[in-house]
């Protein structure tokens, strides 16, 4: 059995170059590719643990696309095989293992204040190269978190250490800190004097002023308590450098100052849905004047039109199967986009309908006797054909 991979990560967090022997490189078949699992006898690539994603870099110069471990070995992934028993160096991606560490360690004060003012425990945690998500046990209103993310940013300027130990077992069991999980063996504690005392396996910064600032991006009822979504540092300063783009492009196209933003956007909604309204209006006017202008003898009608809605559909079906004996169909759509379709009638079965249109078709939908629908792709030449096959 191989021994447990050292993890050089816990010994300097900030270190970003190391070399390493080879100890096993395993050859594994993914979507029809090969890739190989490298284990080091040592490494400065953080795994996918504890919630958090793995470092990304390479060895000896080659990509390592994942870092796994399983029972203390550390996995590394690369396209090339590396042959047991020679060095190897590796390099990690500074600028993702510090926005990781910014992240981790502004969650760790955001859910150690949440604990000592409110009690609740964090319960699930996930940080990934987009957003870190915190699940909590209890509920907390948006004033509430305003006025902890302040907290949190006022430990963040405060700039205090952020200290790592190893207790003993006889200093672990008069210790109060925060754990999500049974640990056994050693256990990593990481400590924000002040603000938290937690269990923790991941890299850290070495003082809070180094996280920069914390933002809550969202807030949601979850599983009886809430889930928080937050960035940090740099990923905080990207996120929001893109919302004042989209801002600045807001108010170029609507001409007016980001203090009118949300006015203007309310003005342009209510003009939209009364246009709307106005179109419906014509439209119905204009199927009126469609249905009306059908011979009342004619026995079978197809209508075809754009932009109708399923109500409307079947508001003419219904009153065409009061007035025509055949069938009736309502098609809506193109040549290009397909169609939605409503077909009645009272004299001819629906489902036999559905039936032929499925075969000649390729048609989807159902129904009763007296009614159908679905959606088809095909020429109208070719449903008026179908339809007249089939009455």
């Amino acid at each position: 059995m191989e021994e447990a991979t050292i993890r050089l990560f816990d010994n300097d967090a900030y270190a970003t170059e190391f070399t390493a022997a080879v100890v096993s490189c395993e050859e594994v078949q993914e979507e029809g590719k090969s890739i190989y699992r490298i284990v080091l006898d040592q490494t400065l690539f953080f795994p996918e643990e504890g919630g958090q994603s793995p470092d990304f870099g390479t060895l000896n110069g080659i990509e390592v696309t994942d870092v796994q471990i399983k029972e203390d070995i550390i996995y590394h992934t690369t396209a090339s095989y590396m042959e047991p028993g020679t060095a190897v160096s590796g390099k990690i991606d500074w600028k993702h293992r510090f926005y990781n560490m910014q992240q981790h360690s502004g969650e760790h004060i955001f859910s150690g204040i949440v604990h000592k003012t409110y009690g609740y425990n964090n319960v699930g945690f996930h940080l990934s190269d987009q957003i870190v998500t915190m699940d909590f046990d209890g509920a907390l209103t948006e004033e509430q978190v305003a006025e902890l993310e302040y907290k949190v940013n006022e430990a963040i300027v405060a700039n205090v250490p952020v200290e790592v130990t190893y207790p003993s077992k006889e200093e672990l069991a008069v210790l109060d800190y925060r754990s999500k999980i049974e640990i056994e063996g050693q256990v990593r504690i990481v400590t924000i004097p002040g603000y938290d005392v937690c269990a923790c396996c991941a890299p850290h910064v070495h003082r809070t002023g180094e996280i920069g600032m914390l933002k809550v991006m969202s807030l949601q009822n979850y599983k009886g308590g809430v889930r928080i979504s937050i960035l940090c540092g740099f990923r905080a300063l990207e996120a929001f450098r893109e919302k004042a783009k989209v801002i600045t492009e807001l108010s170029g196209l609507l001409t007016c100052g980001q203090e009118m933003l949300v006015d203007n956007v309310a003005k342009q909604k209510n003009t939209n849905q009364s246009l709307k309204s106005q179109l419906a209006t014509a439209k119905q006017e204009l199927m009126e004047y469609k249905l009306t202008a059908i011979p009342a003898g004619q026995k079978d009608v197809i209508v075809f039109d754009r932009g109708m809605d399923a109500n409307a559909m079947r508001n003419a079906i219904n009153r065409l199967v009061k007035e025509h004996d055949g069938i009736c169909a309502f098609f809506n759509g193109s040549d290009e986009e397909g169609y939605n379709y409503i077909i009645g009638s009272q004299g001819v079965s629906c489902k036999e309908i559905a039936n032929g249109m499925r075969q000649k078709l390729m048609a989807r939908g159902g129904g009763s006797d007296v009614m159908i629908q679905g959606s088809v792709s095909a020429k109208r030449e070719d449903i008026e054909k179908t339809l007249s096959e089939l009455a």
